[in-house]
């Protein structure tokens, strides 16, 4: 049923978001998990697989890129964010249905081009959903609905990743990839389709290259100053651009351990469909608790937990003295999905701390590019973390990558003192 006036109350403002960040994990998750594991299953490389979801996530490392066209080349038909949201969801509909009847490994290059296209799609609208929300969210509703974006967001994972897992086994891939799709149209049609955005008086289309150029230059200078004009704002890109935390067992190298210690397709997509669940309950939770807790000093407790897991997997791999190729004892299986769960159980809540803090030093006047561009370097340090963590696992072995990415994922604490918010 339609919710026109969703934009006009605040569960109704969170519900529309929660639901449009949804769509925006389902591509991240189809790509981290499930075909990162259908990819392992064929005989591909950890270093192989790594640039693969590399090149295919590349788009969200570019998001900056995208925020001044999305901030000034606006519908005033079709609002000037909600146009772009309808067009990229429904380029992520054209892009995807085709994957349907690829299969990765024999049509390795189309299938790579459709899903950077897909994911480029995702990139976009979420640019403008997060400019949507930057001028509709209520200042004392900000930290609670972030969680629940990234909640969202994490059930789209959870969907796209094991989900699509656990339906291959049933329908095969082309029907999995078909109700991905069909979820991405509900929004669209059910949400986005009716949801109605104010329009400023002074929103006009821009015409002409000339002028855009211009339009957008100008613009550019003033984000450039936001971003690089202080020494809050370098400390803000820095933080972006290092990595969240630990990121091992969030990404590829997990997939590629669960094939390399014998788990099924029904048990990978068993448990990361658990570990998305877990992430989003946190990450609402976590939104709720950064209203009501010292922001900073959260933030770095939570990073420093999320490196544990990784370092007890790491200590499970050497007590047991496993390599690939090996049958793997029960327990090092036990200790392995022990570790996932967990990781991604504190994973959530480190997303709605992060966010606040990036709202809290962001200039008003350039507030979706600017933020924009924090969102896409926190997704360059996911890309280039799949890159060296692909190479170190072939080079070092799974315990060592561990290790040292355990470590590599506490450098954000050297910067967190210098990120004190804006008054």
């Amino acid at each position: 049923m339609p919710l026109p006036k969703l934009l006009a109350t605040r569960k109704g403002r969170i519900a529309a978001f929660f639901l449009m960040y949804l769509t925006e994990g389902l591509p991240v998750g189809f790509a981290m998990t499930a075909v990162a594991t259908q990819l392992r299953r064929t005989g591909a490389g950890p270093a192989e697989i790594g640039g693969f979801l590399a090149l295919a996530l590349l788009p969200w490392a570019f998001k900056w890129l995208y925020g001044p066209f999305v901030d000034l080349i606006a519908s005033p038909r079709l609002g000037p964010r909600r146009g772009w949201i309808l067009g990229a969801q429904a380029l992520m509909v054209l892009t995807l249905l085709p994957l349907a009847v690829l299969t990765p490994s024999a049509q390795f290059g189309p299938f790579l081009v459709l899903l950077f296209l897909h994911n480029l799609s995702g990139a976009v609208q979420d640019v403008a959903v997060d400019a949507l929300a930057v001028t509709t969210l209520h200042e004392d509703e900000r930290a609670f609905a972030s969680g629940m974006m990234f909640g969202g967001q994490s059930l789209g994972v959870l969907l796209g990743g094991g989900g699509t897992l656990l339906l291959v086994g049933q329908i095969g891939l082309a029907g999995a990839v078909g109700i991905m799709a069909l979820v991405i149209l509900a929004v669209m049609t059910g949400v986005v389709l009716p949801m109605r955005e104010l329009v400023p008086e002074a929103t006009a289309v821009v015409r002409g290259w000339r002028a855009v150029a211009g339009e957008v230059a100008g613009f550019l200078r003033q984000a450039l100053q936001a971003l690089f004009g202080s020494r809050l704002a370098w400390a803000g890109l820095l933080f972006a651009v290092l990595p969240i935390s630990a990121m091992a067992l969030a990404r590829g190298l997990q997939s590629n351990l669960a094939v390399d210690l014998g788990l099924s397709n029904e048990q990978i997509g068993g448990l990361a469909s658990a570990s998305q669940a877990a992430t989003a309950i946190t990450c609402i939770l976590g939104g709720w608790l950064s209203d009501r807790l010292p922001l900073r000093r959260a933030l770095a407790t939570y990073m420093v937990l999320l490196s544990l897991p990784g370092l007890a997997l790491m200590l499970a791999l050497q007590r047991q003295g496993w390599a690939p190729g090996q049958v793997a004892p029960p327990d090092l299986v036990t200790a392995f999905m022990a570790a996932v769960l967990a990781y991604n159980a504190l994973f959530g809540f480190i997303y709605g701390a992060r966010v606040a803090v990036f709202i809290g030093i962001t200039r008003p006047e350039v507030a979706a590019t600017q933020f924009a561009a924090y969102m896409a370097f926190t997704n360059l340090s996911i890309t280039y973390s799949l890159l060296w963590q692909g190479h170190a696992v072939q080079q070092f072995g799974y315990a060592a990558t561990l290790g040292w990415d355990a470590l590599v994922g506490l450098a954000g604490l050297l910067v967190l003192p210098f990120l004190k918010a804006r008054r």
